[in-house]
């Protein structure tokens, strides 16, 4: 079979999920309706091949990629060499079934757990299936969305054991800064701002969400989490908008100590905590 450079190869097969497949896997098109993509692009393109061989024939050596993709071996290590270096492939060595012949075993190159998130997954259908088997376990209805709900606090309050340490660590005027920091190093891309009102209080933003997907159709997540920010700054805090619900960032309201109503220690139940409702979670209140 002929071995072409790395601008030409010929495509995969099947839907192409997961990292984002480069022109020349689609059908060729008129240069002059379509300019070629830069150099960067292509090489991207050609790594994301790589990868999404490797995904669907397992792990493979340079020289079973070059012959798949239809590209010359030095290519081909060129791409596995920068994969590698960003943690999206590792080198294994290859199983021998039978008797091995002379020299070193050829590398075989595996997709690595960072790698295989680079494609699509399941999970956001996963964990919606669990909750909805909880619900329908529990007898559907009003006893069913209370079995969800028990589940999200026990799920918040086993995460929010590894935030009370930073809180607690704080002072009292830190301790929203704190939490958004304990938010960041667990994936939510947390902040803390003043509120329109400073003299009032803070905002807790959140600008990503692991499970806003889920949370869109079982809003007992969010109103998990708003009882756990105010368990742990001390003070009932107000839930004014959630990525689950069509908003940019999950925003929460923190009243200053004596803004609102009598702030309590750190990890102690408030008398009331303010959450939104199945109904509201995630409108700004009117």
């Amino acid at each position: 079979m002929k071995k072409t450079g790395e601008d030409q190869g010929a495509p995969t097969a099947g839907p192409a999920a997961g990292p984002v497949p480069s022109a020349h896997e689609r059908s060729p098109q008129p240069r002059a309706a379509h300019p070629a993509p830069a150099a960067h692009d292509e090489a991207q393109g050609t790594r994301n091949r790589v990868a999404r061989s490797i995904l669907d024939h397992g792990p493979s050596t340079a020289a079973e990629l070059a012959l798949r993709l239809e590209l010359t071996q030095a290519a081909v290590r060129r791409h596995l060499d920068a994969l590698a270096a960003e943690g999206v492939v590792e080198p294994r060595e290859k199983r021998v079934y039978g008797a091995r012949g002379r020299g070193r075993p050829a590398k075989a190159f595996a997709l690595t757990d960072c790698g295989r998130d680079a494609f699509d997954q399941a999970y956001d259908q996963l964990a919606t299936d669990a909750l909805r088997w909880i619900a329908q376990t529990a007898g559907g209805g009003a006893m069913g969305e209370a079995a969800v709900a028990a589940f999200a606090r026990a799920r918040l309050a086993a995460q929010a054991k590894g935030y009370q340490a930073a809180v607690e660590a704080a002072a009292p005027e830190d301790r929203t800064q704190a939490l958004a920091e304990a938010l960041t190093a667990d994936g939510y891309a947390a902040t803390a701002r003043s509120a329109p009102n400073p003299q009032l209080g803070e905002q807790l933003c959140q600008h990503h969400c692991p499970v806003a997907h889920v949370a869109e159709q079982y809003p007992q997540l969010c109103e998990a989490e708003t009882e756990v920010f105010s368990r742990l700054l001390g003070t009932h805090v107000q839930r004014l908008a959630t990525i689950a619900h069509g908003d940019g960032v999950c925003t929460t309201f923190v009243p200053k100590a004596g803004a609102g109503k009598t702030a309590h220690r750190p990890g102690e139940r408030p008398t009331k905590t303010t959450t939104a409702s199945a109904s509201t979670a995630g409108r700004n209140p009117a």
